[in-house]
């Protein structure tokens, strides 16, 4: 979901770093934060944009197996937090204070709750962010990407899921006497949209102040409406299957209804989603379908998200290996909210995949497989190119409230990975 959601910036970076120059002689040089990346970090791209966002995807991802993250990388995270509560994508240096020119946004700070939240212990942080968070609510209830953004579906469902994670009851937080449910229902489309998109959640309001459904919009609504975060408990579903008529949305769980039976409809013929990014229609879309699996789970919807994950575990090992560690924890909710084995997920096991890709990879079993420090050392020599344009690219997007979820995922992407 996701920067969110996570999702759309998670299957972006296919589609942008295939197209970005590959010659070395024409590759930017690294950015200050890919000179140096904190051993503690999960990942070898660029952080500047997605840093937190990730490592909280990664952290939250091996609790949910029963996994102990090791303790520098939660100390990384928690470090990374601003004095006034805000997280954001990367602090190089922690010992300089944040100022007005630290881009601090509102789904990493989300995400770094609802990791920190889940791994308990960091009580004092996570009611700072939450405090920063309320106060850059907006009046409609709902929150943007940036502090005094518009509010849209994706930043507004991952603050949600941090309020729900610290034990907070979203409905009770409100702006303007609006809450965050408020604007959710306003960015649903209704009933009686022409074409394809009834039901489904748009990002935010177009130019011309109308809704446009959009499919990470549409799973991160799904789960927001539902006060569902990134980690959805199998059999937990709250309303059932997805398979009614579309009815006018006066309360946010027919919102979540109508929101579900849109992506079943959207995953009906071949199991997953597609990518809206311009060139790029006909590729599949690996990271929203994951978060469409988790948002049908919290609905209760669990024969097309069985449906979606089974083909994740068939089509998806290529795009998590490409994208990386927040790529492997969206896998992993997926597999979570549907009951399915991640550590037997196509043949692979997700939860070394991902451990892999952090400060505590495995030493070489007895086969003499690689380790997966080595496997990362091997990896930064050919995820220093196009990295940093991919990710400078994207977090503009983001900033600018493009509609790229979550971060977001891609739920910015993923920011998004």
């Amino acid at each position: 979901m996701n920067v969110r959601s996570s999702a759309a910036v998670l299957a972006a970076i296919t589609v942008i770093g295939a197209a970005a120059p590959a010659a070395a002689d024409s590759s930017p040089a690294p950015s200050p934060s890919q000179q140096a990346l904190p051993s503690a970090l999960y990942g070898e791209s660029d952080p500047q944009y997605d840093g937190v966002w990730r490592q909280s995807l990664a952290l939250l991802a091996q609790h949910t197996v029963g996994v102990e993250p090791p303790k520098e990388a939660v100390d990384w995270l928690a470090g990374q937090q601003c004095a006034d509560g805000s997280f954001a994508p990367f602090r190089a240096d922690t010992g300089t204070a944040c100022d007005a020119k630290t881009m601090v946004d509102t789904n990493q700070t989300a995400a770094a709750v609802q990791a920190l939240a889940a791994l308990g212990g960091h009580d004092a942080v996570t009611g700072k962010a939450l405090d920063w968070l309320k106060s850059v609510q907006n009046k409609d209830g709902g929150w943007g990407y940036m502090a005094g953004g518009a509010s849209d579906a994706n930043s507004t469902s991952v603050v949600v899921g941090a309020l729900a994670a610290a034990g907070e009851k979203p409905a009770e937080v409100v702006k303007g006497g609006k809450s965050p449910y408020d604007a959710l229902l306003k960015l649903a489309l209704p009933c009686d949209t022409k074409g394809d998109g009834a039901g489904a959640f748009a990002f935010q309001p177009d130019k011309k102040g109308e809704l446009v459904a959009n499919a990470d919009a549409t799973a991160a609504g799904v789960a927001g409406s539902l006060g569902a975060g990134l980690v959805v408990e199998p059999g937990k579903g709250k309303n059932g299957a997805a398979d009614a008529a579309c009815e006018k949305a006066g309360t946010p769980e027919q919102a979540a209804a109508n929101g579900a039976a849109h992506l079943t409809d959207a995953l009906a013929a071949d199991g997953h989603l597609v990518s809206a990014l311009p060139g790029a229609e006909d590729q599949p879309d690996y990271g929203n379908t994951a978060d469409a699996v988790v948002a049908l789970a919290a609905q209760g919807a669990t024969e097309p998200a069985a449906k979606s994950v089974a083909w994740l575990e068939k089509n998806a090992a290529d795009w998590a290996a490409q994208s990386g560690p927040a790529a492997y924890a969206q896998l992993i909710f997926a597999a979570h909210a549907t009951g399915t084995d991640p550590r037997a997920f196509g043949g692979a096991d997700l939860v070394k995949q991902l451990t892999a890709t952090g400060p505590a990879a495995p030493a070489a079993d007895a086969a003499g497989e690689k380790n997966g420090q080595e496997e990362k050392d091997e990896k930064e020599k050919d995820d220093s190119g196009s990295g940093s344009v991919v990710w400078w690219a994207l977090g503009l997007c983001l900033a600018a409230g493009a509609g790229v979820g979550i971060l977001v995922s891609s739920r910015k992407k993923r920011q998004q990975p």
